[in-house]
């Protein structure tokens, strides 16, 4: 389906933090939902987090839904069956409690959901929430990344494997855990080594290692021929190292950003430094320079030294005041452009605040009121492509934006006022 035009920048609260702590309980319960489905069931969860186990329910806009799952915020009826399907899901968990003795439960994935108004509200069973919830036992979901999945094998494969991305192995599963993690067990198909791995295992695999910050390889364990485990090698990708661009708390928290800050560097160029090259490159880089004397531009050496990999071993002469007026010009067009992108960025995440304070106030107004305010704004559009933008979107119409701002300032003087 397509993808929403809207933007993350235009998120806020818990939305933005584009990592979701998933319970590994909750994980493994999930290998039979679809992709949409286990999709929508981590932004749920995202959305959720912060107010998990203090809150009965909790409220999502459903255009904003439907632009982090990734489908046409229309398509209502595709909504509503992965709802239900996430209410007539079972989830069970089988884990030691806080005092070390072992807990089993069983409960729906969601306890109730209904769309009203434009606005999604669902709620989790309380022993479910603790669950999730749960800060000891979690997988780190990247909310980013999943949007580049497109089976929900692949996803599921990811889920299971990111959480051992630091012991570099999963263990060894049976087959039988395996094909439940996939959500295939139960198949006669799939107890079939063959079949499972040349529908199921290979292409996750080649998914998880072009869609994600990691990459995998499986090994498997035979009893005389017969395969009767599976266990998956486990490597960050460096490819894809840009995915962790999006860390900030993580990567502007090391030594290594905090000298690169203190030596002029950007906030953005130094994330992508570290991001691109890994934080004892990047050290090593900075050592480098420390030790030259007569250096006029610090970044600017940093910068030639970065891209060219300069050693001390076999350094290179410095660099001439040519190629270091470069990399200065290069890193001055590189900071315009972040502050014109941050512009941007700016401009985008307000118009998201107008929509969303509009989106409240009409939606408390009454049908009768609601009407009235639909036709007198078709009224001052002045082009037939402006009426049927609005027809088609309404007051979130992208198209009419600046006239929809003009006509709600109008009709409630101050209404964005707050807004900054």
């Amino acid at each position: 389906m397509a993808q929403h035009p809207k933007s993350i920048d235009t998120l806020t609260g818990a939305l933005r933090r584009e990592t979701v702590k998933k319970n590994v309980a909750a994980i493994h319960i999930s290998g039979k939902l679809s992709l949409l489905q286990r999709k929508l069931s981590n932004v749920l969860l995202l959305n959720a987090y912060d107010a998990l186990t203090s809150a009965q329910s909790h409220s999502i806009d459903a255009r904003t839904l439907a632009m982090m799952v990734g489908y046409n915020s229309n398509d209502f009826d595709t909504l509503r069956a992965s709802l239900r399907a996430l209410a007539e899901t079972v989830a069970e968990w089988d884990m030691l409690d806080e005092d070390g003795k072992q807990e089993w439960g069983v409960s729906s994935l969601l306890s109730f959901a209904k769309l009203k108004n434009g606005v999604c509200e669902y709620a989790y069973s309380p022993a479910l929430a603790q669950k999730l919830h749960d800060p000891k036992i979690y997988a780190l979901i990247n909310v980013n990344i999943q949007r580049n999945f497109s089976s929900g094998h692949g996803l599921a494969l990811y889920e299971n494997c990111y959480r051992f991305v630091r012991t570099g192995s999963t263990g060894w599963w049976s087959l039988d855990t395996f094909r439940k993690l996939m959500g295939v067990d139960g198949s006669n198909y799939y107890e079939s080594y063959k079949h499972l791995n040349a529908k199921i295992i290979k292409p996750a695999v080649t998914e998880v290692n072009k869609s994600s910050d990691i990459e995998i390889s499986p090994e498997v364990r035979k009893k005389g021929r017969a395969v009767t485990d599976i266990r998956f090698l486990i490597k960050e990708n460096p490819q894809l190292a840009m995915f962790q661009i999006d860390d900030s708390d993580g990567l502007r928290d090391m030594p290594v950003y905090k000298a690169l800050r203190s030596q002029g560097v950007s906030d953005r160029l130094a994330r992508q430094w570290i991001a691109e090259h890994g934080a004892d490159y990047v050290q090593e880089k900075l050592a480098y320079v420390k030790d030259q004397d007569g250096v006029k531009s610090r970044v600017g050496y940093l910068t030639a030294a970065i891209q060219g990999d300069f050693k001390p071993v076999d350094a290179p002469e410095p660099p001439s005041e040519q190629a270091i007026k470069r990399a200065e010009e290069r890193r001055a067009q590189a900071q315009a452009d972040e502050a014109e992108q941050d512009q941007r960025l700016a401009e985008r995440a307000l118009r998201g605040r107008k929509f969303a304070v509009i989106a409240d106030v009409a939606g408390a107004r009454n049908p009768t009121q609601r009407d009235a305010d639909k036709r007198l704004f078709m009224t001052s559009l002045d082009s037939d492509i402006a009426r049927e933008e609005f027809l088609a979107h309404g007051w979130n119409s992208a198209f009419n934006a600046s006239a929809i701002f003009e006509f709600w300032e109008d009709l409630s003087p101050g209404l964005f006022d707050d807004l900054g």
